[in-house]
């Protein structure tokens, strides 16, 4: 069903929405957008960064202590 939109179909989408909602809204509701998608990268960020962490710790040490050496 998409995929007949074409170039003039997204251009009446847009000029309706811009009509219906104003131009400062829909401006203020993209800063919003853009808050939300750096906050979902942040927390993408910390999360692997606790995964590496905990592997890191989980990690063993496979040197040689000095009572294992002849």
């Amino acid at each position: 069903m998409l995929n007949n939109i074409g170039l003039p179909g997204l251009l009446l989408i847009a000029v309706v929405v811009l009509v219906l909602f104003g131009r400062g809204k829909i401006s203020s509701l993209m800063g919003e957008v853009g808050k939300g998608i750096t906050s979902f990268k942040k927390g993408v960020n910390e999360g692997t960064a606790e995964l590496e962490e905990d592997a890191a710790e989980v990690a063993k040490d496979v040197t040689p202590s000095e009572t294992d050496k002849v």
